[in-house]
């Protein structure tokens, strides 16, 4: 066993909360990659003749006002919420962190702009920034990715931006650059992997508040569309009848998204105790 393996055993035995969270992430990605199999109905098949049914043996989690089974959906769901969060995350992460690096690499005038064009774009509400994006892109899933990784990008370029900003004088970076790296060779090669575990913990914050940021839009009716099976259509479509006592419309995808994105923070916080060096002493 590594010593990281090791480690990360260590800090999971004496955070068991960690590995609760692990294992419920895990539990999530593996009903996204089997969701076509294990769905007890067709998501958007209607019946209305079993419309706002509650929970039963036939309807774990009921019927929405269309008849449609509600756990067939959420499990779609999580494989849509889980995909447009990852691909958002993973552009910005690749295109963030190489802008961020670079800027840290070169200093002087490049970084000044760079950070200022940066702390310009945080200065705006980056939710309300989503939504303008999706209005004038349209809201189909791919504007949405877009419009996420979009907002996202200031978190990787600032962070990439200061980790490289202290590493670049090192002594290994010296000898990069008098083996014969250029400039590009010596970020790519050696600058951007040696951050990589740092910039772990912050990919796995944003996978949740990417959730909750395609969950939002299409609440507002500015994300997916109906009849996509999605948490935010879920909980937006279930929230008229609340107050007729049709709670199971709105728990179930509510707790989804509370539950996955408490997943991806807690996993979050494992990492940092699992990469951060003073946790090995």
């Amino acid at each position: 066993m590594s010593a990281t393996l090791r480690h990360a055993v260590w800090v999971i035995r004496g955070n068991p909360i960690t590995g609760v969270a692990v294992a419920g992430l895990s539990f999530l990605i593996g009903i996204a990659l089997f969701a076509p199999w294990i769905q007890p109905y067709d998501p958007l098949a209607s019946n209305v003749q079993m419309a706002l049914q509650p929970p039963s043996a036939a309807h774990w989690a009921g019927t929405d006002q269309l008849g449609r089974d509600i756990l067939s959906r959420l499990i779609a769901a999580t494989r849509l919420d889980l995909a447009i969060a990852a691909s958002a995350v993973a552009v910005s992460f690749v295109i963030g962190a190489v802008i961020g690096s670079i800027s840290g690499y070169m200093g002087g005038r490049v970084d000044r702009v760079v950070g200022r064009i940066v702390d310009v774009f945080m200065a705006f509400p980056l939710f309300v920034m989503a939504m303008a994006m999706v209005a004038v892109l349209g809201n189909r899933v791919e504007n949405i990715i877009i419009a996420t990784a979009f907002i996202n990008l200031p978190f990787y370029i600032r962070f990439a931006r200061a980790e490289v900003n202290v590493r670049r004088g090192a002594g290994w970076v010296e000898a990069a650059r008098a083996c014969g790296d250029s400039h590009m060779q010596v970020v790519l090669l050696s600058l951007l992997p040696n951050i990589l575990p740092a910039m772990v913990v912050q990919i796995t914050l944003n996978l949740g508040w990417a959730i909750l940021n395609a969950a939002g839009l299409s609440f507002l009716g500015l994300g997916v569309t109906a009849p996509t099976a999605e948490w935010g259509i879920m909980v937006a479509e279930g929230a008229r009848f609340i107050l007729s006592g049709q709670w199971w419309l709105v728990a179930f995808p509510g707790a989804a998204l509370m539950f996955t994105v408490l997943c991806f923070n807690l996993v979050g916080d494992g990492l940092r105790d699992v990469l951060d060096p003073r946790m090995r002493t």
